[in-house]
């Protein structure tokens, strides 16, 4: 019985090397220990990727990288899951709870990193003119092709042909709405979709946003805030230099940068779970009567910067007009889209607001303008009627948003038969709380919900998830087809 076992085992793994384009037993158990960490995988393949899908003149193409991690496919017929690379350099696919869903549907799992950001560059120079091939649709298309080039090389490295395996598409954030999109646009490619947190809605002025961070904050630490936005735009009226060395931010000449760095950074502790790392600190300065601006900006450098990791130069327009390709060139693009489809101002509501009101529409549309040129704005309209906005008309598409996240506001959170939303609800719960577990960001390896205020919250939306896929998985291989 063992050495039928043993011989059953060597068999399966040989597969596995063979599928995975013969990596080698030493690259094998470097994905092994990867696994333990942050990252299923890291060893980087590549795909010759179209620019112009719209074009029938245009034959250029571009190298786009992926990744692909097998240890859980059950061969030859298991369902394959794509996880959407979005708005940043993709630098392999992370071990969060996808990695759970993959070894209990015995899925292998792809990643396709998003044209133009990380080593997905089409062009040497970032310029405006070479940026107009990167959008949304472009994106989609991205993933059919890629999608299509995948499943014919798995059926050349199995020896067969026109067979489709059931494959079920996976995105957080801005790659959540790519994943419901790409299930709109393209149904016969996908069982079905998971979009988390996912931002379906192009937002103009997107106030509920900071009116999010209010509740998420509640009263006491919401107008703790709010006192402290006063005193920074006081004292920046005052003495701009002094306040941006306070917050280590004297390279942000321009004062509206320097606002939205400060809204940004609290921002954070409700977006990716981690609340009581700004308000509990806070709340201890107003009581002890400390002063509320070097508490304020002491975790801004200390959680934000040092820990959280964000760089100062992120919101300076100076470094976004870089049109190098050289580091991390993520601000400059996502930007771009910003300006181009899908807005997503955060600006501060008329009353009540926790942000500087000088964080408004004006500001956005100033920056676009000063960062890209003239006549670069944009169009929410024309974006929200290609792909429906909140009205989305797909279907086979599951919708999970958390509680503090005030990203949901761009997300469908009403619920139908084939397109179900869930909200999970805890104190800790914010962007992609279902796939990350608690707090969102660093990363929780397998996406463990042990930290969550209500780890039973995220449980109960886990479980309606393994339901849908596991359903429309079952679908698809009923009809023959890797969609229905």
């Amino acid at each position: 019985m063992k050495q039928t076992m043993l011989a059953l085992h060597i068999a399966f793994f040989s597969q596995l090397l063979i599928i995975s384009n013969g990596i080698s037993a030493s690259q094998f158990f470097l994905q092994q220990i990867n696994s333990e960490n942050k990252y299923l995988t890291k060893e980087e393949h590549w795909f010759n990727q179209t620019l112009d899908h719209f074009s029938p003149y245009d034959h250029r193409t571009f190298g786009q990288r992926y990744y692909e991690f097998l240890d859980h496919f059950r061969i030859p017929d298991g369902p394959i899951f794509l996880k959407i690379c979005g708005e940043s350099a993709c630098s392999g696919i992370p071990n969060d709870y996808l990695s759970v869903l993959a070894k209990k549907f015995g899925a292998s799992v792809v990643s396709l990193e998003h044209r133009y950001y990380g080593k997905s560059t089409p062009f040497k120079s970032l310029t405006t003119g070479n940026l107009k091939y990167l959008s949304s649709k472009q994106a989609l298309f991205d993933l059919a092709a890629f999608r299509n080039f995948y499943q014919e090389s798995l059926n050349v490295k199995l020896n067969r042909s026109n067979i489709e395996n059931p494959w079920f598409f996976f995105g957080t954030s801005y790659s959540g709405a790519l994943s419901a999109w790409f299930r709109l646009k393209f149904p016969h490619l996908t069982c079905g979709s998971l979009a988390s947190s996912a931002v379906v809605q192009a937002v103009y002025s997107f106030s509920e946003f900071d009116k999010q961070v209010g509740e998420s904050a509640g009263p006491e630490c919401k107008t703790t805030l709010q006192e402290i936005t006063k005193l920074v735009e006081a004292r920046l009226a005052s003495n701009p230099k002094d306040v941006k060395s306070l917050f280590g931010a004297d390279e942000l000449r321009n004062d509206g940068d320097f606002l939205y760095f400060v809204a940004d950074a609290a921002v954070t502790a409700f977006q990716y779970g981690s609340p009581d790392k700004l308000c509990i600190p806070l709340l201890e300065a107003k009581k002890s009567g400390a002063d509320l601006v070097n508490a304020y900006a002491t975790y801004v450098k200390d959680y934000y910067v040092k820990t959280f990791g964000v760089s100062v130069k992120t919101y300076d327009q100076e470094n976004l007009k870089n049109t190098v390709v050289n580091g991390d060139t993520s601000d400059r693009l996502w930007w771009f889209q910003v300006c181009t489809e899908v807005a997503y101002f955060q600006v501060a509501p008329m009353n009540d607001s926790i942000r500087s009101s000088k964080v408004d529409t004006r500001y956005h549309l100033d920056l676009c303008r000063n960062v890209f040129g003239a006549g670069i704005y944009p169009d929410v309209n024309a974006t929200n009627l290609y792909y429906g906005g909140t009205k989305i008309a797909g279907s086979k598409i599951v919708f999970t948003n958390g509680s503090q996240d005030p990203w949901r506001h761009a997300s469908k959170q009403t619920s139908s038969p084939e397109l179900p939303s869930y909200i999970i609800s805890c104190h800790n719960c914010g962007h992609g709380t279902d796939m990350r577990g608690c707090p969102q960001s660093p990363l929780v390896p397998e996406g463990d919900a042990k930290n969550c205020s209500s780890p039973d919250a995220v449980r109960r939306v886990r479980e309606k998830i393994v339901e849908h896929i596991d359903l429309w998985l079952s679908q698809c291989q009923v009809s023959g087809r890797s969609s229905m």
